[in-house]
């Protein structure tokens, strides 16, 4: 785990480094976006539940070692109190080799923290009446 990690003192600026991260896939950027605890989880589309650093870690390796995935966050609803956010939102993948747009309803979930704002839960799930997973290209979905 990287030993210096920027401070992000809103929900949203970290959700805006959590997407940046992903679309370069930077993989010690992601990772140095989620909080110190061995609690964190990760669903990703019709994924099975990660549960640990290590373990999360591992999945975006292998997806990024087909690049980064290109999202745009819409649709975003929150709700937050002083010590945790939640955000409940659509995320838009643009799929360059079949040039169409697949929607994965996403639950992003932060914690305050001494250090700041860190991610401990993110799930991903197909929009229903959207293609499934193995009909998209493996390279689109995170």
């Amino acid at each position: 785990m990287p030993k210096a990690r920027k401070q992000f003192g809103t929900a949203d600026d970290i959700e805006v480094a959590l997407y940046d991260a992903i679309g370069r896939a930077d993989l010690d950027a992601l990772m140095a976006l989620w909080a110190d605890d061995e609690e964190i989880v990760c669903i990703h589309p019709d994924g099975t539940r990660l549960i640990g650093y290590a373990a999360i870690r591992a999945s975006w390796e292998e997806i990024f070692t087909r690049g980064g995935v290109h999202i745009r966050p819409t649709q975003l609803h929150a709700s937050q109190n002083t010590m945790n956010a939640v955000h409940n939102l659509i995320e838009t993948v643009n799929t360059t080799d079949t040039q169409r747009d697949i929607h994965i309803i996403a639950t992003n979930v932060y914690i305050k923290t001494p250090l700041g704002w860190r991610i401990v839960l993110h799930h991903a799930s197909i929009a229903p009446g959207k293609p499934r997973p193995e009909l998209v290209p493996s390279n689109v979905l995170h």
